[in-house]
């Protein structure tokens, strides 16, 4: 693991530090900030007396911030503390759904668009105030419409060069579904960050017997679009790689997209093989499922799917059933989007925590370093795999 110790953190902070976790994003919020204030105290000792590390050692990075609601569903956005001349960072989850608000009496659950709004808001309330505004959107917002066909509005490209316009520095997200939206904002800082090391730890973590070689083990891509996520994988684990190729129906639209007709499979043989399915996000699952009926009847061994963002838009009852069924024996997401109670009690269900890593990007940022290491994990998943391969505790 890297190790905040193992960094150069040499440079004079941005500003001090602020973390603003917008409505849904709390949680996450918390966790974040908990590692920040135990580092900052650990090394803040040697700045003690340095005037440009003013304010780099709290008791709490949160800044309060509140979007209170009119009767009629209007909001606004609220900033509870001075924010001047403070390196800010507002972490946003566009897909928590959990999160309500009274409309003329009725509940209303937010969507991404009301939670996309409220970022806005509170970028509205810092009024130009902060040092620097950098946003952690780790499900960026509208980015499953990302290219054009036909009339069509390209709402990804256009959120982001509406955060631009706002003031907005630097635009942190995980896995995009495709990082060439970032043309959009050619001059401004947009990373996308893989959580493949936290993959590779948490299977590893959960499952002790897998023989992590060519003969019993194999990534897959369930489509084209995502192979380079399963070619990167499939390399730091020095394994075979196999993808699926979807046959759709172009005559037909349902639910806003051309069904898919048939998986078929590009690859070598996957029999007697623990499989890995890897893909950005698991919407309904039925995708993933039919990937995963189609390996088995190849007659793959164990198949886990790893997925960055696991949305399960129709509920679990699909993955309990493929699960008793012996289809799947593992599924993997992280904690970047909001998970229901119901997901992490599951049996099946491995959870991969993120928020070390948010806190070690935010940790670096701020100091001006260099995250170019942290956005490439292969020294970390291969000091992981030694360490299971020689049967140490991970």
């Amino acid at each position: 693991m890297l190790h905040r110790s193992e960094r150069s953190l040499e440079n004079i902070p941005v500003g001090a530090l602020g973390l603003i976790p917008i409505d849904g994003c709390q949680e996450m919020g918390e966790k974040v900030n908990n590692y920040l204030v135990k580092w900052r105290k650990e090394s803040a000792i040697e700045h003690k007396d340095d005037i440009a590390f003013s304010g780099y050692e709290r008791d709490n990075f949160i800044i309060e911030s509140q979007v209170p609601r009119f009767g009629s569903g209007e909001a606004k956005g609220i900033i509870k503390e001075s924010v001047r001349g403070r390196d800010l960072y507002l972490m946003v989850d566009v897909c928590n759904y959990n999160v309500t608000y009274s409309l003329t009496g009725n509940v209303n659950h937010m969507s991404p668009d009301d939670h996309f709004q409220n970022l806005k808001r509170i970028i509205a309330a810092v009024g130009g105030k902060g040092r620097r505004i950098n946003v952690i959107m780790p499900f960026l917002y509208e980015s499953r419409q990302h290219k054009r066909s036909g009339r069509e509005s390209l709402d990804c490209a256009l959120a982001l060069q509406e955060l631009v316009k706002m003031g907005v520095d630097n635009i942190l997200t995980f896995d995009a579904h495709d990082p060439r939206v970032q043309n959009a904002i050619p001059l401004s800082g947009f990373e996308t960050v893989p959580s493949t090391y936290q993959f590779v730890k948490s299977l590893l973590k959960h499952v002790d017997d897998l023989k992590i070689d060519t003969e019993h083990m194999m990534v897959i891509s369930p489509d084209e679009g995502g192979t380079h996520r399963a070619i990167y994988l499939a390399n730091v684990l020095g394994l075979d790689m196999g993808m699926f190729y979807k046959r759709r129906d172009y005559a037909r639209i349902v639910d806003g997209r051309n069904p898919i007709v048939a998986h078929e499979f590009l690859g070598s043989s996957v029999e007697g093989k623990d499989v890995i399915i890897i893909d950005d996000m698991i919407s309904s699952g039925e995708s993933i499922l039919d990937v995963a009926r189609e390996l088995k009847r190849r007659k793959a061994k164990r198949v886990y799917a790893a997925a960055t963002f696991g949305l399960f838009t129709n509920g679990l009852d699909i993955f309990d059933k493929a699960y008793e069924e012996g289809l799947i024996s593992g599924i993997l997401t992280t904690n970047l989007i909001y998970q229901t109670p119901e997901l992490l009690s599951k049996p099946y269900y491995l959870n991969c925590d993120m928020s070390k890593y948010i806190a070690l990007l935010i940790d670096t940022l701020n100091h001006d370093g260099s995250i170019s290491d942290l956005l490439n994990p292969n020294e970390r998943i291969q000091h992981v795999l030694t360490k299971y391969r020689n049967g140490e505790h991970i």
